[in-house]
């Protein structure tokens, strides 16, 4: 054999080593989700196998799409284990029927319950989708708390000056946490052309973040403060208003006010649009206890250090049903879906949910992968089995 055909072949053997070796450096999660990638960056028409990995990995998808870490706590809000909890129903079968990666139980602080699919476990990160949204309403009463916002009846635009001459002119802060603008905006996962979809593909006019240039063209459809309707982009712009009062990424906010001080155990990061700010209708990337110590330090009334970060009568609103969104028992409040029995939730789609009960002094996060971005069946059977759990607990009492 000649010489230089010798050194082609030592180069494409090292060559192979190294790609070997690298495809197996990459870990399972890795491999599984390059072996099918997408080819279309918006999640919501991915296959639920392409979801199934990378919902695990979307922080680390820098072509994709950046983000923003939050860092952990130096001092971890313990999480004890508790006596497992009674329950009827088949836990197995439940996780399949929910294409479940996780489900925790905190039941007086203590751990009752904890479970793992699709191949996620204690230390790895799901993504939230508009759990998020419930994190960004926090960030408004620390703010307002802070002086930073002058009042929830304060109009829009005076904070976010891009918006100034919009049908946002007339639009209060409560009226965007409570999604009462009554500017038009199609929040259709199915639709490719919808403004969900469409938002973030957007491009800038004038030096503008991304969503305040889309959302400074929508027409109104209805009267301020009149009708209820379901907005992403309308969190979005809270998270802009939030950091133009604050002068602070919400990142870094929310790991100075909420993420190091009340205990955080993992690390978590937020997802930025194409502009560099958070997507703040979405997207926080956390380990399942972190979802669930969330909702504990909710359920604690934001107290830190024995204080509440929130101005006194914040949680009362915010957890409580401001508007009717047409469907009883239920209703919104300051980004979280109400009840009638005092229970609320934070929720995103695909099946992300943190349930709050202040009652029975119980948390419950899932993550999960349903098969469509919402799913009115299977939501129905996830609060039939949320309310097998509270009669356990009642039964347990009695």
């Amino acid at each position: 054999m000649k010489t230089g055909t010798k050194w082609s072949l030592r180069v494409f053997l090292t060559l192979l080593i190294v790609a070997a070796v690298s495809w197996w450096a990459v870990g399972p999660d890795w491999r599984a989700f390059l072996s099918d990638p997408p080819t279309d960056t918006r999640i919501l028409f991915w296959s639920q196998s392409q979801r199934d990995e990378g919902f695990k990995l979307l922080d680390q998808l820098p072509w994709l799409v950046k983000s923003r870490d939050i860092t952990p706590s130096k001092n971890v809000r313990p999480l004890p284990k508790g006596e497992a909890i009674s329950l009827s129903q088949d836990i197995n079968a439940f996780f399949e029927e929910q294409s479940l990666s996780g489900a925790l139980i905190l039941h007086k602080g203590k751990i009752r319950f904890e479970k793992y699919g699709l191949g996620h476990s204690v230390d790895k990160r799901w993504t939230s989708f508009s759990v998020a949204k419930s994190f960004t309403s926090s960030l408004v009463g620390i703010a307002l708390k802070e002086g930073h916002i002058s009042s929830l009846n304060d109009k829009v635009s005076q904070y976010i000056v891009g918006l100034k001459g919009s049908a946002y002119d007339d639009v209060t802060i409560e009226q965007l946490l409570t999604m009462t603008s009554g500017v038009a905006w199609n929040e259709s996962y199915t639709d490719p052309n919808s403004d969900v979809s469409q938002f973030n593909l957007h491009q800038a006019e004038d030096g503008l973040p991304t969503i305040v240039s889309y959302m400074r063209q929508l027409k109104r459809a209805h009267p301020p403060g009149e009708k209820w309707s379901y907005s992403t982009g309308e969190t979005n712009l809270i998270g802009i208003l939030v950091e133009q009062a604050t002068g602070r990424n919400l990142a870094d906010y929310l790991t100075e006010k909420i993420w190091q001080p009340f205990g955080m155990e993992n690390n978590a990061s937020w997802l930025l649009g194409a502009d560099g700010y958070e997507i703040s209708g979405c997207c926080i990337q956390a380990s399942l206890r972190d979802y669930a110590r969330y909702g504990l330090f909710i359920l604690e009334e934001g107290a830190i250090n024995g204080e509440s970060i929130f101005p006194d009568d914040w949680l009362a609103k915010a957890t409580n049903k401001q508007v009717d969104i047409g469907r009883d028992g239920k209703g919104y409040g300051y980004q979280w879906w109400t009840f009638n029995d005092g229970s609320f939730t934070a929720r995103g789609i695909f099946g992300q949910t943190i349930f709050i009960d202040p009652k029975h002094d119980l948390v419950i996060a899932f993550n999960g992968n349903w098969l469509h971005a919402s799913d009115p069946i299977l939501n129905e059977k996830r609060f039939n089995f949320i309310d097998l759990i509270r009669a356990s607990i009642d039964a347990e009492a009695n």
